[in-house]
């Protein structure tokens, strides 16, 4: 897909949560490409399409079964430009997964990387919270490392692929401390893949575990809460996802949470700092660094979800929002300081939520989100009324860390 493509289907008004989420995978595809050289025409277009449930089928195509039940979906490239993509259908439902190998005009359903789920109609333990990371080196078959996390009704489960998502080898103990929840992953070199989680038996603390050997084993489980900001657990918390950078090895663990210790014990409180926990030593230990406290402790940035990536130079950019608004932050320092938040959406997207971002070159930042025209200052975006029509927006960055303001914004 290019940048230049007209949109052949614009997204409409769409009654139910998963169907957004899934064409949400098709517009952030443009992201590897669109952070290679600027639009020549000034703006960008995207093509949108469903995808299937079933294994085995390309979409789009015009036989009527490029649907699917899912949500939540995750993305990832790989160097060599495939795309790959998973997405829940909720505890016990399985996990469905795809592949791109043509820039993401095309996505083939690959089977489910839970192994007792060939099809998203059969029974798995798992099917909950996803996500995917790909290896930034290649395997001894000569690909990028594929790798599904998804949440169990006990533990976390890692799939790990070798062979472009053709099969998959399971690990149902990818957590090391029991009761989980929204599990990440992130991964480099050709099998280092780690995962982070909330535990809830340990007072929603956030562990990340790590494996050396492409998921077969996870040995290594770090606190990402250092002894000055061990009361960021108890419940004080939201996590968001987990970045590695393969150029210096550094992991960035993102999450919102409360401001100071005092604030432990405040009933009324929001999640109006975000943070980033940050390992130099493969993800043994962690600091904390605070990327920015809201005045306010009645905004929250804890709605789904804080997200953090990183670009080839190592910046690090931070996207949030407070339910109504989406900001980023960045760090030219290794997480230790950090801008001040910009404003990302512009009208019509009045609404922001839900955030994802991918980083290029240096500087170069696409953030994608669902917006809606409607805000009323009262409710939360779940109490919208069903008239607010949702789409897909997509901003660009390509000079994020010299001038934050000069973002590009388009609705699929």
């Amino acid at each position: 897909m290019t940048e230049s493509e007209n949109i052949e289907n614009p997204l409409r008004h769409l009654s139910t949560t998963f169907s957004l989420a899934l064409l949400m995978m098709i517009v952030i595809t443009v992201s590897p490409i669109a952070l290679v050289k600027a639009p020549t025409s000034g703006t960008l277009a995207f093509t949108t399409s469903g995808l299937a449930g079933t294994a085995g089928i390309t979409c789009p195509n015009s036989n009527g079964n490029c649907y699917n039940n899912a949500a939540e979906p995750a993305i990832r490239a790989d160097a060599a430009g495939n795309f790959y993509g998973s997405s829940e259908n909720g505890l016990t439902g399985g996990t469905d997964a795809w592949r791109s190998t043509d820039g993401g005009l095309h996505y083939l359903t690959l089977v489910s990387p839970n192994s007792a789920s060939a099809a998203s109609n059969q029974f798995s333990p798992a099917g909950g919270d996803t996500d995917l990371a790909v290896a930034s080196q290649t395997n001894l078959n000569g690909l990028y490392n594929v790798y599904v996390t998804s949440l169990a009704l006990t533990n976390v489960y890692v799939s790990t692929s070798s062979d472009g998502g053709n099969t998959w080898l399971l690990n149902p103990t990818g957590a090391s401390v029991p009761g989980d929840d929204r599990p990440w992953i992130a991964a480099e070199g050709s099998s280092k893949v780690c995962v982070s989680y909330h535990s809830i038996t340990a007072t929603n603390d956030i562990f990340v575990t790590c494996s050396n050997d492409a998921g077969l084993t996870f040995a290594q489980t770090g606190n990402a809460f250092d002894a000055n900001h061990l009361w960021l657990a108890g419940f004080q918390n939201a996590i968001g996802n987990l970045a590695i950078d393969p150029a210096n090895h550094y992991i960035y663990q993102s999450l919102s949470g409360v401001a100071t210790a005092a604030e432990t014990t405040c009933t009324n409180c929001g999640l109006h700092a975000v943070w980033l926990a940050v390992s130099t030593d493969g993800g043994l230990t962690f600091t904390d660094h605070a990327v920015y406290i809201n005045p306010s402790t009645s905004i929250s940035y804890g709605h789904q979800f804080v997200n953090v990536s990183v670009d080839n130079a190592g910046n690090i950019y931070i996207i949030f929002t407070d339910d109504h608004n989406l900001y980023y932050s960045f760090s030219t320092d290794h997480g230790t300081t950090w801008s001040s938040p910009t404003q990302v959406n512009k009208t019509p997207s009045n609404t922001a939520i839900f955030p994802w971002s991918t980083a290029g070159g240096a500087g170069k930042l696409d953030i994608v989100w669902y917006g809606t025209s409607y805000y009323d200052g009262k409710n939360t975006p779940d109490n919208y009324p069903m008239s607010a029509a949702w789409y897909v927006y997509f901003a660009q960055n390509l000079q994020a860390t010299t001038n934050p303001a000069n973002f590009t914004q388009v609705a699929a």
